[in-house]
């Protein structure tokens, strides 16, 4: 992490922040930054998060979202992960808006449970990722209700400003190269996004409380149709 954050990449942020300037300045209007990266290494985490504080110092009105791979105690390469991801925690804390947070257990167990995959390969892995990152950022690219870009996003779901970090429940699942053919309803498309086995993060949720939550739905839905599911899963919670 040091290395990442002090040292070898501390000598490449300025580089990587000229292509970061060039980018920003062919916006039209620029609304934030998404950076993925994973938690448990150097250079995702220690340059990572040191790119991420030296975007806020350039551009500090604009958003922050980071996809963080965090590292999980079931599935670990690497002695040091619980350092590199606590210190990069810290940066994430300060410097991030939004943060949604992934973990490889929680996408090996879709994988090899949900999706029925027997030896998922790192591509399963990051299908399931870009699922995700597409459904966030659906209120982006296609016209929404509520929650219509990352601003309004944090503004509903912050409720103070350190605490910013999301779990995702995305449903309905399917592997690459499978597609879905059944059509689902919105009662249950609202039962699998709240099912534990949905989370890409490996924490039972059920053990806590919510602070927030955001549905966000994508396709032929109707409005009413959500409400009431949405209605439903507060009364069943509460």
């Amino acid at each position: 992490w040091a290395k990442g954050h002090y040292t070898e990449g501390a000598e490449l942020v300025d580089q990587v922040l000229d292509v970061v300037r060039r980018e920003a300045e062919g916006c039209d209007c620029l609304q934030g930054f998404q950076i993925t990266h994973s938690l448990g290494g150097g250079t995702g985490a220690g340059m990572g998060t040191l790119l991420i504080s030296k975007i806020r110092e350039e551009f500090p009105d604009r958003m922050m979202a980071t996809f963080s791979v965090v590292p999980s105690p079931k599935v670990s390469d690497t002695v040091v992960e619980p350092y590199n991801a606590t210190l990069s925690i810290h940066q994430l804390v300060e410097n991030s808006d939004e943060t949604f947070c992934i973990d490889n257990e929680a996408l090996y167990d879709i994988c090899m449970r949900t999706l029925k995959l027997t030896n998922p390969s790192y591509g399963d892995l990051n299908h399931l990722v870009s699922a995700v990152m597409s459904g966030v950022t659906t209120c982006l690219r296609f016209p929404g209700q509520l929650n219509s870009d990352l601003r309004k996003l944090a503004v509903n779901m912050v409720p103070f400003p350190r605490l910013h970090f999301f779990m995702v429940g995305f449903a309905p699942l399917t592997s690459r190269g499978a597609h879905s053919f059944r059509a689902v309803t919105v009662p249950e498309l609202t039962q699998q996004m709240f099912d534990p086995k949905n989370m890409m993060a490996a924490s039972d949720f059920r053990n806590g409380r919510y602070l927030t939550c955001s549905a966000i739905f994508r396709g032929k839905v109707s409005m009413k149709e959500v409400e009431d599911q949405m209605r439903n899963v507060q009364n069943k919670n509460n």
